[in-house]
């Protein structure tokens, strides 16, 4: 049964110099052919013309025309791309003149993208690399998305299969067969590909979430007593007001946070309240919300007033790593004496192109290490820690029966078969292309 063929914008929306509009299905060309008085041009090859509406005739636009012939397109099917000025009117139209043909619908978010999923030119894990290449904001979300878009994340799944079926066929010959002339224990040899197969997802799930934090933002948190200089801090590093400051201590009750781009990544920077015995309830929950805060970023920058002691409220928040700051050090002159301390003064600007480069270097360090392809997604996470406890529970289970692991390597094949989409996704295909934009 042929299915709809679908029209939609696949440029951005609004006025533009150029517009791009994306017909996919097996009605692609008759669209063409009914929009244009001349023939279809050949595949790949983009030519000029006019377009008019179907039933009037009337001018729309003159542009260019480019044929893909399935299945060697994007969604596998024949593909029109109709590269028109970016005006609304324009694009409105020339929808509107796709549309008057039988059987062309609009398509719905991520429609062509899961088309190409279907008709097997990119995998699961292939297509959300390309979601994220087309949300890709930063330098090293960028690199990210490409790396996944090629298949490097879907290479490293690929060879966890292959080794989970290669184990598999050790436990199941040994059941399905017992009164073969086969070696003796032939499960027991499927037990150090499981181990090992089990370690290596390991390293990959003990990466610090590196791949979500390219994705969602490195977090930092500015923490310190009242009036320690940590809204000016975060107003020096935003280059803008972005926060209240005042001489009045305890400005700050709430958590503010900015989003900034250091060394090619998303970065967010949170001012929290100045940590002290709170004065009422209010100030009580804005210290505890600092805590919280301080506890779950990636770095914190203690922030401390030059020539005061570290209270021991910023002491115990700070971990191995963090950055001391000694504040206002236009008012007290003073020489960081170990690695990891700054003299900063925001009023003079002092300090504050060492500790951007060190901030920067810290969110580089974790986030751009040329390893193997990280998680991306908690989806991911998920599926590979269900597939790493299976194949724990598999590893003893040989010692009982073979019947037993069997089912348990099953289970984590069947996770990773829903990572690139290679056994039932049905139930996350609606979740990764819902998140699209309609052309794509």
């Amino acid at each position: 049964m042929k299915r709809d063929t679908i029209v939609a914008l696949a440029t951005g929306a609004g006025r533009a110099g150029v517009a791009i509009v994306r017909i996919s299905g097996p009605h692609a060309r008759d669209v063409l052919s009914a929009i244009t008085t001349r023939e279809i041009p050949s595949p790949r090859v983009a030519a000029k013309r006019a377009f008019f509406a179907p039933n009037t005739h009337v001018s729309i636009d003159d542009g260019l025309a480019v044929f893909f012939e399935g299945p060697a397109s994007f969604t596998g099917e024949d593909v029109i791309e109709l590269h028109v000025h970016g005006g609304l009117a324009v694009i409105a139209a020339i929808i509107e003149a796709c549309l008057v043909q039988t059987g062309i619908r609009i398509a719905e978010p991520g429609e062509f993208t899961r088309r190409a999923f279907e008709n097997g030119k990119l995998d699961l894990a292939e297509a959300e690399g390309l979601a994220d290449l087309v949300d890709a904001e930063t330098e090293g979300q960028r690199r990210q998305a490409l790396r996944q878009v090629r298949g490097a994340l879907s290479a490293v799944y690929e060879g966890w299969r292959t080794r989970l079926i290669e184990a598999a066929a050790l436990i199941e010959a040994e059941i399905d067969f017992p009164d073969e002339d086969l070696p003796g224990a032939l499960a027991q040899r499927a037990a150090p590909l499981l181990e090992a197969l089990a370690v290596d997802m390991g390293r990959h799930l003990d990466d610090g979430h590196r791949g979500e934090r390219v994705r969602d933002g490195f977090r930092i948190a500015i923490i310190g007593p009242p009036n320690a200089g940590k809204s000016s801090l975060l107003n020096a590093l935003a280059q803008r007001e972005a926060v209240i400051v005042s001489d009045i201590p305890g400005t700050t009750r709430d958590v503010v946070e900015v989003r900034l781009v250091l060394a090619g990544y998303p970065v967010w920077i949170a001012d929290t309240a100045g940590l002290r015995e709170a004065a009422d309830a209010i100030e009580a929950e804005g210290v505890r919300r600092a805590l919280a805060r301080a506890d779950e970023a990636d770095l914190r920058l203690g922030v401390v007033e030059a020539g005061e002691p570290v209270p021991s409220s910023v002491a115990d928040a700070l971990r191995s790593g963090d950055l001391l700051i000694r504040s206002k050090s236009e008012r007290r002159p003073v020489t960081p004496e170990v690695a990891g301390e700054f003299a900063l003064s925001v009023v003079t600007g002092q300090g504050m192109a060492a500790l951007e480069a060190a901030v920067a270097a810290k969110v580089a360090d974790a986030l751009g290490r040329d390893e193997a392809p990280a998680l991306t997604r908690a989806r991911h996470r998920r599926l590979v820690e269900e597939a790493q406890a299976a194949l724990r529970r598999a590893v003893p289970a040989l010692d009982v029966g073979p019947e037993l692991a069997a089912e348990d390597v099953r289970a984590a094949a069947h996770a990773v078969g829903r990572l690139t989409g290679r056994i039932d996704v049905e139930d996350v295909l609606g979740e990764i292309f819902s998140s699209f934009c309609i052309g794509k």
